[in-house]
């Protein structure tokens, strides 16, 4: 809030813009109810709908238009000291905030938080119809409370909520991994299913026929409509994915209020033999239960598939596991893998999908996929985080884009070259995740480039030598790679690496003291990726 707002128009559109599409937020909702009801910050909504507003982070602009940095899902933060330079009296106010409140809501945010002092006594009665008009929730934010309480407060929930999930995921994982150990696995993973999705399991046949249950016993009603799915995924009507719940067709709806039944085809079809399904009956704003539930998917077709139907490629991942589990090395195990050369993909699940890991599983080719366990970074020096789900696809096999998810791509490598390939992997999808991109792909540099004109040796010594002042800074040899790989793009930047862009410019500034040079040098740059990509060729080099 300290730099000058430009000059706003006094005038705003007649009708509101429609609606952008905006990327799918990388952190878990925080409930606008959960910041109103902290006494510590004293917010009050003022104007807006109560019910279901969630914040997934925060943004604080003082510009007229602040939509171009607007990712979705933000509360955007102002004093409102852009209103300063509007003239024209009182309907020029009023159309103004009328057109502000409209480009704020097709941006994606999901709330407008209003500061009072230094600038504004109270909230402008024209901004509280603007916003009640617009459906946009309006928080006045009290003199007393700075911003970065607000934020900070965002966070601290956001970090709270992200360590609950992957908690949860966690221990699912496990205990389904246990309950597939057990003398009757399918009916051990549906109880176990059922209990971590807090809702219904069920093993059918295409025909209706029950082949074992879990959960509290649904209506009639849901049963039928768990019925229909089940013909759908198993018989000859449609694939994996397919979904039914409130609003839907069937009577399940009064059966089943704010529950969705998801279902998943498990065995391959063939001749004269349909696929069985799990269904699953599960709160439809809940990502962790439909991530659970396509682990559970992928171990009840391995548990229910015949041994003769899964075929010598099946027994050949099996017997790779067995042997990667008691210490061979990768090398020793590609053999077994069928496949010379493997293909790394992270995923991350956009917010509008409905699809399952066990249906994405199936667009890829592979029954080799697994979701992330690592933790959302408590601090902003931590490491960005790991995809939601990662999957190893044949080298062989095109890979692309599909509805509802972002992926990032490797090359296809050698077994002995996953490690880096999974690296790869992962800044591709952080570039995926920036660029708005539903796929990338990691693009290894020319045997021919200007690099080539070095040998290896020279080129990693006089890398290190460069950046020796980073050496023990991982977090900002890693901002510097995204912030030259995105051209210096403050936002982009910022998104790739899941961190605030205030903490981006306050890496770089870092890094431009720690190597005594000028990063707004074209030559600097280019220098400094050649370097960066020296030290990623030796890196892959000894993994």
């Amino acid at each position: 809030m300290t730099s000058p707002p430009p000059t706003p128009p006094t005038s705003a559109p007649t009708t509101a813009p429609a609606p952008r599409a905006t990327p799918p937020p990388s952190t878990p909702p925080v409930p606008l109810a959960e910041l109103l009801a902290r006494t510590d910050l004293g917010l009050r909504q003022i104007a807006g709908p109560r019910e279901g507003v969630a914040i997934h982070w925060v943004h604080t602009s003082e510009m007229a238009d602040p939509v171009p940095y607007l990712l979705g899902g933000e509360m955007l933060l102002t004093a409102g000291m852009h209103l300063a330079e509007v003239t024209g009296g009182a309907p020029a106010l009023e159309s103004y905030l009328d057109g502000y409140a409209a480009r704020t809501v097709a941006a994606g945010a999901a709330a407008l938080g209003f500061g009072i002092a230094p600038v504004h006594d109270t909230v402008p009665a024209a901004l509280v119809a603007a916003c009640d008009r617009h459906g946009l929730p309006l928080v006045e934010v009290p003199a007393g409370t700075p911003f970065t309480a607000v934020e900070s407060a965002v966070w601290q929930a956001v970090t709270e909520a992200r360590h609950r999930e992957l908690t949860r995921l966690s221990e699912a994982q496990r205990a389904l991994a246990a309950a597939a150990a057990r003398p009757d696995p399918a009916a051990a993973v549906l109880r176990a299913l059922a209990r971590h999705v807090r809702g219904w399991t069920a093993l059918l046949a295409p025909d209706g026929t029950e082949h074992g249950s879990s959960g509290p016993r649904p209506a009639d009603a849901v049963r039928a409509a768990a019925g229909r799915l089940a013909q759908v995924v198993g018989g000859d009507g449609g694939g994996a994915g397919a979904r039914e719940g409130a609003g839907g067709p069937s009577s399940a709806t009064d059966a089943l209020p704010g529950a969705q039944l998801s279902a998943y085809a498990l065995t391959g079809r063939g001749p004269g033999r349909q696929a069985l399904a799990l269904v699953v009956a599960a709160d439809p704003h809940d990502p962790p239960a439909h991530t659970i539930a396509g682990v559970a998917a992928v171990l009840l077709s391995l548990i229910t598939g015949p041994a003769g139907d899964r075929g010598p490629a099946a027994t050949g991942h099996a017997a790779a596991l067995v042997r990667l589990l008691v210490g061979a090395r990768p090398a020793e195990v590609a053999p077994l893998l069928g496949a010379p050369l493997w293909t790394v993909v992270h995923a991350e699940r956009r917010r509008e999908t409905t699809g399952s890991a066990a249906s994405l599983a199936t667009a890829l080719g592979t029954p080799l996929l697994a979701p992330e366990q690592e933790t959302h970074p408590a601090a902003t020096d931590a490491p960005p985080p790991g995809p939601a789900l990662r999957a190893l696809v044949p080298g062989d096999r095109e890979i692309t884009a599909q509805p509802g998810w972002t992926l990032g791509v490797s090359a296809p490598v050698p077994v002995e070259e996953l490690p880096a390939a999974d690296r790869h992997a992962a800044t591709a999808l952080r570039r995926a995740l920036a660029q708005h991109a539903p796929l990338v792909r990691h693009r290894a540099p020319g045997p021919h480039g200007i690099a080539s004109l070095v040998t290896a040796d020279d080129a990693r010594q006089h890398a290190r030598a460069l950046l020796a002042p980073l050496s023990d800074s991982p977090p900002l040899l890693d901002t510097l790679h995204n912030w030259l790989s995105l051209h210096g793009n403050w936002d982009r930047t910022a998104t790739s690496l899941g961190i605030h862009r205030n903490t981006v410019r306050q890496r770089i500034s870092r890094i431009a003291t720690l190597l005594d040079t000028d990063l707004d040098d074209a030559d600097v740059r280019m220098e400094l990726w050649f370097a960066l990509r020296a030290l990623d060729r030796d890196a892959a080099t000894h993994r």
